[in-house]
């Protein structure tokens, strides 16, 4: 299934100080799944559940079913028990099996023993309520340690959130971590960019573009992660650059959003041998 991750809004919402002046809530977020033809949304902590009103949070959960859409969250930090706890009460409350976690700064200061010890105390809970927590690459984690991590939890309640780009800034190409996580991968961030020459001849950046658009292979990735077998979900986003007109910004994130869902939807087809 292909759907919307909420950082493909992360100017709509607003994002570390970069506020609008009406950023979009989560019921906003559904109505833009709907509008583009989706029929899941996987919340991150662009817009983080446990700092929403509750009463916005029970509403979504009646929207999302009578629209028929599926919900994944994510949160940052893996072994805050209070927050996981919280996490996991929301799942079971919106009916969601998967949360998307990210190793934050304090997770990775401590030693990998402690962190597996304190990760498989959630064994029991997890598997009671059917979820599964996928652990996402990102940038101060190298993917084998990452998938060394997985393999000694060494639980089918842990998996990947593969994010083809986030890993170039560890020194790795998208097709690289595709290598190194796709056997333990249960959740797909798909996003793409390409590489942008300095005008002086000073080096170059990595800027995001629409899907399909830029130097990641998204068929080829389709091909070794094989989605619909694996029940692997595959969630949009991208890295839209920021410009100071607030409105141009936010129809641009609509836009990037339909190329992206277009490629996608081009790319499983012909993985799929469907062209």
């Amino acid at each position: 299934m292909i759907g919307l991750g909420s950082f493909a809004y992360r100017w709509s919402c607003g994002f570390k100080g970069r506020i609008p002046q009406k950023p979009l809530g989560l019921l906003d977020l559904l109505k833009r799944t709907e509008r583009a033809g989706l029929e899941l949304i996987q919340f991150a902590d662009n817009i983080p559940l446990h700092e929403r009103d509750p009463g916005e949070v029970s509403e979504l959960a009646k929207e999302a079913s009578t629209k028929g859409i599926a919900i994944e969250l994510g949160m940052a930090g893996a072994t805050d028990a209070k927050s996981l706890d919280t996490y996991l009460e929301y799942a079971v409350s919106l009916n969601c099996n998967l949360i998307r976690v990210s190793l934050d700064a304090e997770d990775l200061a401590k030693d990998q023993n402690q962190i597996i010890g304190e990760l498989k105390s959630f064994d029991k809970a997890l598997c009671d309520n059917n979820v599964r927590i996928a652990f996402e690459n990102h940038f101060a984690l190298a993917s084998q340690d990452l998938a060394n991590l997985v393999k000694l939890l060494n639980s089918k309640q842990y998996g990947v959130c593969l994010d083809v780009a986030n890993s170039i800034c560890a020194g790795e190409w998208p097709m690289e971590t595709v290598r190194i996580l796709a056997p333990y991968a249960i959740n797909l961030h798909m996003k793409d960019c390409r590489f942008a020459i300095d005008p002086y001849g000073v080096g170059f950046s990595v800027v995001g573009t629409p899907l399909g658009q830029g130097m990641v292979d998204v068929k080829g990735i389709l091909d070794v992660l094989k989605p619909k077998e694996r029940h692997i979900n595959i969630i949009l986003e991208h890295w839209l650059p920021w410009n100071e007109d607030e409105e141009s910004l936010m129809h641009a994130e609509d836009d990037w959003l339909i190329q992206s869902v277009n490629a996608a939807k081009s790319a499983l087809k012909l993985h799929q041998g469907m062209s």
